[in-house]
């Protein structure tokens, strides 16, 4: 039985670009959000903010050093960067780009394609579209070109049996995205390939059987809200004793969606998995109010309960191959969404070490 190898999902977006420049003032990066947040009720935990790796800039290549040397240490295999790709427009790449150049990164790594509009929905203004994804054929054709030129045909880039791995996080806003797959594929044979190994993210409740589709899996992409029992929300007067006035009027949160933790990790773990092709998938907490006013808030978050969830899906999962053997964790960093491995200055070290404590108690089971 092979080892599982596990891969941290990971936000490129911590360093200022021209476009967020433009959009949201000059100098903009992940960090602006996180550093203004606030707590909103007795006990949540706002601000949260880096402690060992303080507030990078991943155009540096220390900071990236760093990362890989800390991923290295607690047991991530690698890093599945998010891909941003509008007809040839690339946005957030520098990091990745700069790796590429540096054979001192050796961490492996594949791409996630973020194949959304990009819009104001952070600030609550979805429909206000600043870079539009247009889907084509010829399209398909370029981007698989230069995905194949400037990434598949690096060593560093995780394979299956020979084939890059690529994520679509949203498969269904496409066309035909079998279609898609099948352009790739042929391509990826052309240039010495023995074809792409593709999966999708069950992102948006969007959950299809991936052959159906073209796709060789799927992945789990948590933390999932969508059908939750209401007894793992917090709501009315549960609610209203935790919101705190001394920080903000009570009336503009009353859209917030609070979440226990420990009861999510419970339902997550005795729900009914897809007897289909995927691959599981973790995440240490999440609470996106750094970013927006109707937050969803994930409270009581512990190491603890991280570690409980991620010993479960390393203990029922069974890999497909000796190389189909992936186990993701969202995220490695998304600070402004409350869900991140890296250490912060409440919890330290403590999901990395839960983590390896994890990875390495099934992996030696599994030799």
């Amino acid at each position: 039985m092979s080892s599982n190898r596990v891969i941290a999902i990971h936000l490129p977006q911590y360093h200022p670009i021209p476009e967020n420049d433009q959009w949201w003032g000059k100098g903009f990066t992940e960090w602006t959000n996180v550093t203004k947040a606030i707590p909103l009720f007795s006990g949540h935990y706002q601000p949260q903010l880096p402690a060992d790796l303080g507030f990078y800039d991943l155009r540096l290549e220390e900071a990236r050093l760093a990362q890989e040397a800390l991923a290295k240490e607690y047991g991530i295999h690698g890093f599945c960067y998010y891909h941003y790709w509008f007809n040839g427009q690339r946005i957030l790449n520098e990091p990745v780009d700069r790796k590429l150049e540096n054979p001192k990164e050796d961490f492996p790594f594949m791409l996630c394609w973020a194949n959304e509009n990009w819009t104001r929905r952070w600030d609550g203004m979805e429909q206000d579209i600043l870079l539009k994804q247009e889907y084509s054929y010829d399209d398909d054709l370029r981007h698989i070109q230069f995905l194949i030129k400037h990434y598949f045909i690096d060593n560093r880039y995780v394979k299956v049996d020979g084939k890059p791995f690529i994520a679509i996080y949203r498969p269904s806003l496409f066309p035909n995205i079998s279609l898609t797959l099948q352009i790739w594929n042929e391509e990826a044979k052309k240039n010495g390939f023995n074809g792409i190994y593709t999966a999708y993210m069950q992102s948006f409740n969007f959950k299809v059987e991936p052959s159906k589709l073209g796709f060789d899996s799927a992945i789990e992409f948590q933390p999932d809200f969508f059908d939750l029992p209401v007894s793992v929300n917090l709501k009315g007067s549960m609610l209203t004793r935790l919101l705190n006035k001394l920080h903000i009027k009570k009336s503009i949160y009353t859209k917030n969606r609070v979440i226990d933790y420990g009861l999510f990790v419970n339902h997550m773990i005795e729900e009914v998995k897809p007897n289909y092709k995927y691959y599981p998938c973790v995440s240490p907490s999440w609470d996106n109010s750094a970013r927006k006013s109707d937050a969803i808030i994930v409270h009581g978050h512990t190491p603890e309960l991280y570690e409980k969830w991620l010993d479960y899906s390393m203990k029922k999962f069974q890999p497909f191959s000796n190389e189909e053997n992936f186990i993701f964790i969202n995220a490695w960093n998304e600070w402004a969404e409350g869900n991140h491995l890296e250490p912060d200055q409440k919890w330290g070290k403590r999901f990395l070490e839960k983590t390896k404590i994890i990875i390495d108690k099934w992996n030696n089971k599994n030799q």
